[in-house]
């Protein structure tokens, strides 16, 4: 019998969206302070039952931090954290109702697959006939029914996280933290991995909350993405919006490849923004809304993907159009970018699926080019 598609679940679920639904973690005015340096700064955050939400941010944001501070092996300097309406402030990691996968998996090396499994039911000193019955849920929940006696040293990497995950998922606790939980895992197998985690989460009913600096680990998994700099959120929205609606220079850039276009705002009426620009050396015509004003330094933020490359000029060249050299050409299989050194100063990038096998490029280094791009396209920010 084939598996039921979890696509229904995912897209109707949307519990931030309605006023009357409680959250089960809420995280308010919470700050920590090592000595003089704010890690988190004075953050307020709800996160939904059942939802895989994801904190993500460069090395140093406060991420990890928030996560140790959920778990327990963090106070807050400030501010408060609870999670179904109980307040954890004085309650030690082991009384929590989370657990927590480490980016190391931390398996005891002497013991067995199921040993290991079993370690936290022992300490709660629960049946053992409970403790056994929920040992081969957990194996052959993660697939590793015939590895119950192996040892550590005996799996491979993505053995391994699947041991640390079963363990960390058998106490059913209300909430999962997976901190930076594919790491240690190589590309392909960290991908299917991510697939594997998700159909897992819905399949618990379980709140997880991830730690990356993966930005494709968080998009591809994550329900909502709160986007961390300095200790605090930059923004908190689906993964769609975060690429597609960045608030800010910050995101824009770090959330996939972005080209920022530099210009001067000289109309904004009727949801039509003209910026002009000395990088393509014309006029950009962008579609939305905005608050900027005539006069106004602006960015338009354009993914390579929707930037149009050509040996032939546009209709129009004088209005979203850049000419330039190509300078490099990156093939990453699926899609190939390339890389060109404006007329104008600075460079911009374009991305060109590979839907045929490439014989010889139509375009190829040092040609002649004219890049072109719908006002739809992009968004105009101002920070």
């Amino acid at each position: 019998m084939a598996a039921k598609s979890i696509g229904p679940i995912r897209r109707k679920f949307a519990p931030w969206d309605d006023p009357s639904a409680k959250p089960l973690i809420r995280i308010e005015n919470v700050s920590k302070n090592f000595g003089s340096f704010t890690a988190v700064n004075n953050v307020s955050l709800d996160i939904f039952e059942r939802e895989f939400f994801a904190l993500l941010g460069p090395s140093g944001c406060g991420k990890t931090t928030l996560m140790r501070m959920l778990a327990g092996f963090e106070t807050p300097s400030s501010g408060s954290i609870s999670i179904a309406g109980l307040d954890l402030a004085g309650i030690p990691p082991h009384k929590r109702p989370v657990n927590m996968m480490f980016q190391s998996y931390a398996l005891f090396p002497h013991m067995t697959v199921e040993k290991n499994i079993a370690f936290g039911l022992e300490m709660e000193k629960l049946p053992k006939g409970e403790i056994t019955a929920r040992v081969e849920e957990m194996l052959k929940l993660v697939k590793l029914e015939g590895f119950a006696l192996r040892k550590p040293h005996q799996l491979s990497g993505g053995q391994r996280q699947r041991v640390a995950l079963a363990r960390a998922i058998a106490k059913r606790p209300k909430v999962l933290l997976l901190d930076e939980p594919l790491g240690a895992l190589d590309k392909k197998l960290r991908e299917e991995t991510q697939f594997e985690l998700l159909d897992l989460q819905v399949a618990l009913g379980m709140t997880f909350v991830i730690v990356t600096h993966d930005q494709d680990e968080a998009m591809t998994m994550a329900d909502r993405i709160a986007v961390m700099d300095k200790g605090q959120f930059v923004q908190i929205s689906r993964p769609a919006e975060l690429y597609e609606q960045p608030v800010s220079k910050y995101v824009a850039d770090f959330i996939g490849d972005i080209n920022l276009i530099e210009g001067r705002v000289e109309k904004n009426d009727l949801g039509k923004i003209i910026l002009g620009s000395d990088t393509t050396g014309g006029m950009i015509e962008a579609s939305g809304e905005s608050a900027v004003k005539n006069g106004d330094t602006a960015w338009f933020a354009l993914r390579p993907e929707k930037v149009s490359i050509s040996l032939s000029p546009p209709e129009n060249p004088s209005v979203n159009t850049a000419t330039g050299t190509v300078w490099d050409i990156g093939y990453v299989g699926d899609v190939s970018v390339y890389h060109v050194r404006l007329d104008g100063g600075g460079t911009m990038r374009a991305s060109i699926a590979n839907t045929r096998r490439i014989v010889e490029r139509p375009i190829s280094w040092e040609d002649k080019v004219f890049l072109t791009w719908a006002p739809d396209s992009g968004i105009v920010l101002t920070k």
